[in-house]
């Protein structure tokens, strides 16, 4: 089986650097998508391929994925990891801040599955793996796109099943707000593993959807939260 090639966004950091860690582990080619330079990431993974760029802009995610197809020649997995936005109260909550939540949530996959539809094909086997970005609180408009989103990836997993190509998303279910404690999908406080197992859990559940293994997983919203 040939090695196969992974783009990460968000990947200086976070879960996006924690991904593109595991990825290479297993064996895949990593390419790594975000605004900023990606050093730490890049220190991480052999053969690692650096990309600054704005994945809202169409000629800048274009000239990115010609960069990877250059070095490695092909595409087979694509993992979106969305920038967590800071969110107001409901009755403060603007159209701009709406919009760019929305964006960062909703346009920025859509834009990503489109570039990088292609190559998948030209592969004949795909991933696609969206991961919802963890907040603190559970804001008006987070809410909205996270479902916006499960929508997308139901609809894309149809669309792109006949291609071989499976389409799935994951949302973590709760993240450390103090020592132990974090806030709960009902905005109470619940006790959660320490964060080396909250990102362990999302690690291996991504992994299994990347892999062979996990083809018969698709459509899905899965949400790792340790049984929070």
């Amino acid at each position: 089986m040939e090695t196969r090639t992974a783009l990460v966004t968000g990947a200086a950091q976070g879960l996006g650097q924690e991904f593109a860690v595991a990825l290479a582990g297993r064996g895949y080619r990593v390419a790594g998508l975000d605004t900023v330079p990606q050093p730490q990431t890049a220190g991480r993974v052999l053969d690692y391929v650096e990309l600054v760029a704005d994945v809202t802009d169409g000629v800048h995610v274009r000239r990115s994925l010609e960069r990877v197809i250059e070095r490695f020649g092909t595409l087979h997995v694509l993992v979106t990891v969305a920038r967590a936005l800071p969110e107001a109260d409901f009755e403060d909550l603007t159209p701009g801040e709406w919009r760019r939540v929305m964006g960062a949530g909703l346009d920025v996959p859509f834009l990503l599955a489109r570039a990088v539809l292609p190559y998948l094909k030209a592969a004949g086997w795909g991933r696609i793996v969206n991961v919802v970005p963890p907040a603190v609180r559970p804001g008006v408009a987070r809410v909205a796109a996270q479902a916006g989103l499960s929508g997308f990836t139901r609809s894309l997993a149809a669309a792109l099943g006949p291609y071989g190509i499976t389409v799935n998303a994951l949302v973590p279910g709760a993240v450390r707000t103090g020592a132990g404690r974090t806030a709960g999908a009902d905005g109470g406080r619940v006790r959660v593993a320490p964060r080396t197992r909250e990102r362990s859990g999302l690690v291996s559940s991504l992994l299994h959807l990347v892999d062979e293994g996990g083809g018969s997983v698709t459509g899905q919203t899965l949400e790792v939260s340790g049984g929070a």
